[in-house]
């Protein structure tokens, strides 16, 4: 099975097209085959970024509410959530205590660091990381992440 964890500037790109949605849309669609991860703190990031698309015009009242239900629906069913715990937390401070990382992405980072590891430990294949930031992929890749950006498959 592959695993996958998903940061919110990728994961965003299901339900908002915008360049690498297609590719995100399809390689989430192989879900027989694929476990996705993320972090419990992507359903508030998630739910500030379509709020301010709502507030900027970006998506109608009608499109925000399909979007919002549609995200709910899949945190629900489709995608695993990892809760903030205190060791991901102090993996985060160590993170960011080494690169140059704002505090949620030094959160999804630890996240998909430490179920890495757990996966490693337990003999499975390592987790793709699929992010849509330049920075915070070559900081995923210096910690030992296979990676991918979404925004390198228009």
């Amino acid at each position: 099975m592959n695993v996958a964890y998903f940061d919110t500037s990728a994961l965003l790109k299901q339900y908002v097209t915008e360049i690498g949605s297609a590719w995100v849309r399809t390689y989430l669609a192989q879900s027989a085959s694929l476990a996705v991860f993320m972090s419990s703190l992507t359903t508030v990031e998630a739910t500030c970024a379509f709020a301010r698309r709502l507030r900027d015009g970006t998506l109608t009242p009608k499109l925000h509410a399909t979007v919002a239900r549609a995200f709910d629906y899949d945190v629900t069913h489709k995608y695993s959530l990892l809760d903030v715990m205190p060791l991901t937390l102090e993996t985060a401070r160590r993170l960011a205590t080494q690169h140059p990382l704002r505090a949620y992405d030094a959160v999804q980072l630890a996240t998909a660091w430490l179920l890495n590891q757990d996966l490693a430990n337990s003999g499975e294949a390592r987790l793709a990381f699929i992010c849509a930031d330049d920075r915070l992929v070559a900081i995923a890749q210096a910690e030992g992440l296979r990676t991918d950006n979404p925004n390198h498959h228009p």
